[in-house]
């Protein structure tokens, strides 16, 4: 924490470990999902637009293809970058064993001098032992990071958006990846259809009672040709405001354990394909409200945590 960011951010994090500015590097290993392909449901979350992956590279790329593509546009920004190539789209542990260290070991051999780690986003009920054990042993050659899509603790909410994942399978995989070590970053959304405050507090109350060591808060985005999209339109909900979500938001980060790093804030997607709300577009402004909310209300990361609440 530093007086102008009253909470834990990644960039902080990767200066005290690395001395460097740290970019991630979405890629594209044309992976699919257990709720999209009829395992655990059909047609995926009903905010889900492309797998997860809106700015993860092209699937018909090879991974350097991916890789270079973005490396070179960032390295005409900043100098001294290092990099984390991350699996974004769709659910990347999602296969056998044999196609997964193929796909991890290609991703790892890319760049070595100039990447530190690989991140790997997932579902939940997409890990088990034996792919626990691939990623231990990944993660002895190149340091491993799992990104879990919990979006919130509420299970009712956890139906309506078609998740086709419960909280138990959640805490049994974080379970076994820190079992072997390995980092876990949750993902949540705030503003899910009737959620409320209370919902979006306990949800950081949930994770606050597991061994994770980041998280990323987003807002609920209603993306066009989604089912949520749809169902919006049907019958309208209330959509969180600017307001609403930086005075929410603050809240979490003060209930939030201040060890965990937080690695995002606000979410993201093409200006193009965001039917409401269209504040989140405006990501620095998001940020900004926040550190101005937390600083005028004596907030920072842990100032409500209180351990095992429930």
């Amino acid at each position: 924490m530093t007086k102008e960011k009253p909470y834990n951010t990644l960039t902080e994090y990767y200066n005290k470990k690395y001395g460097h500015k740290v970019a991630k590097v979405a890629l594209n290993a044309n992976f699919t999902c257990p709720n999209i392909d009829g395992k655990k449901g059909y047609g995926g979350c009903i905010y889900c637009h492309k797998g997860s992956g809106d700015f993860a590279g092209d699937k018909l790329k090879s991974f350097e293809e991916q890789y270079y593509e973005v490396k070179k546009a960032l390295d005409k920004k900043w100098d001294n970058l290092l990099y984390i190539p991350y699996l974004q789209a769709n659910s990347n542990t999602y296969s056998n064993v044999k196609n997964l260290e193929k796909i991890y070991m290609e991703v790892i051999e890319i760049d070595k001098e100039n990447t530190i780690g690989i991140s790997i986003a997932t579902r939940a009920d997409c890990i088990n032992e034996e792919i626990v054990n691939l990623l231990d042993k990944i993660n002895k050659i190149k340091p491993v990071e799992i990104e879990l899509g919990l979006q919130t603790s509420n299970e009712l909410t956890s139906k309506l958006i078609n998740r086709c994942e419960t909280n138990l399978e959640f805490i049994n995989a974080v379970k076994l990846l820190r079992e072997k070590n390995i980092p876990v970053v949750v993902h949540i959304i705030n503003g899910l259809p009737y959620e409320t405050k209370t919902d979006m507090l306990n949800t950081i109350d949930f994770i606050n009672n597991l061994d994770i060591q980041g998280i990323k808060i987003h807002s609920l985005l209603i993306l066009k040709d989604t089912k949520l999209y749809n169902m919006y339109i049907e019958k309208p909900f209330n959509v969180l405001t600017l307001e609403e979500y930086v005075e929410i938001t603050s809240n979490q980060i003060a209930r939030l354990k201040d060890s965990i790093i937080i690695h995002r804030l606000q979410a993201d997607s093409s200006l193009d394909d965001i039917y409401l709300p269209l504040w989140p577009y405006k990501k620095m402004v998001v940020m900004n409200e926040i550190d101005k909310y937390m600083r005028k209300n004596n907030l920072y990361q842990g100032k409500y945590y209180i351990k095992n609440p429930h």
